[in-house]
């Protein structure tokens, strides 16, 4: 677990306890001409035992949503749109994060020797930094909140595939 220190650092220590993680996943995959929809879910029950204590592992949301819809002429081009979901979780100070949603699309044309790509990701802007700062104290001595959903926004990138 990360500690902190007397000096402002931090350091990976081994707690005298453990941690009990249990959860489930499921994915499904659904097809109609042209179209594919993925579905997916996942709960995670993670505890960390130390000392005689028990509390909820930091930084684990208990649940999480996928959904991906793709549309796709073989050979031709491809598009999608995902959403993801996080449920709220435990931070290391006691505290709780926020959840969120996140969007994205792709699209993606081939052709016989290299394809090109385009991916929006994020499309909410969605930035923990919008839901609280991430960090108190001083300019020169900034105490820094835990890191649990995106800090960048909305992105854009592409690319090309080449075929060999």
């Amino acid at each position: 677990m990360l500690e902190p220190e007397s000096n402002s650092t931090y350091t990976f220590k081994n707690i005298a306890g453990h941690i009990d993680s249990k959860g489930a996943e499921t994915n499904v995959r659904l097809g109609y001409d042209e179209f594919t929809l993925y579905l997916g879910y996942t709960y995670t029950n993670a505890k960390v035992y130390d000392n005689g204590l028990v509390y909820d592992n930091p930084l684990t949301p208990k649940h999480r949503f996928n959904a991906a819809l793709v549309y796709e002429l073989e050979d031709n081009f491809r598009i999608g749109s995902e959403l993801y979901y996080f449920s709220k979780q435990k931070l290391s100070d006691g505290s709780t994060g926020k959840d969120y949603w996140l969007t994205g699309l792709v699209a993606e044309k081939f052709w016989k020797k290299f394809s090109l790509y385009i991916n929006f990701e994020n499309i909410g802007d969605v930035r923990q930094a919008r839901f609280e700062s991430i960090y108190s104290g001083t300019i020169t001595n900034p105490i820094f909140k835990d890191i649990y959903a995106p800090l960048d926004g909305f992105v854009v990138n592409g690319g090309v595939k080449l075929k060999l």
